[in-house]
């Protein structure tokens, strides 16, 4: 399984953003698909994650209400819509693909996109 990320590139902050993952196969409904940050310097960390299968969604406190996850089963992508952006935000954003496990746990998922850069100029 392969995971293209893109939609990164350099904003302002209070701008919106979006990103798309494109998975290179179909994604099994008991899936779950996650969108992890790393800053520079900083661990990886959980940002958003949806169940294939029903839609459910999961969010880290620091993006609920700015941040939405999505999927489109048929085209086997996830998108993470991002808005009110700052410069905290300022990330490489990966996607990845958990099978079983926990969702805020980037050591439980199995595939990961290489990631996408998004830059927030205050």
């Amino acid at each position: 399984v392969q995971l293209q990320a893109s939609g990164g590139g350099l904003v302002q902050a209070g701008d919106s953003l979006r990103l798309s993952c494109a998975a290179s196969v179909r994604i099994y409904s008991s899936s779950i698909a996650g969108w992890f940050s790393q800053a520079p310097g900083k661990e990886r960390e959980f940002v958003a994650a949806i169940r294939w299968g029903t839609g459910g969604t999961y969010y880290a406190d620091s993006v609920k209400g700015r941040f939405t996850i999505s999927r489109d089963k048929s085209r086997n992508t996830v998108d993470l819509q991002m808005s009110s952006l700052d410069a905290e935000d300022t990330a490489v954003y990966h996607c990845a693909l958990l099978y079983s496990g926990n969702f805020y746990s980037s050591a439980d998922y199995t595939y990961w996109g290489r990631g996408t850069l998004v830059t927030v100029s205050s």
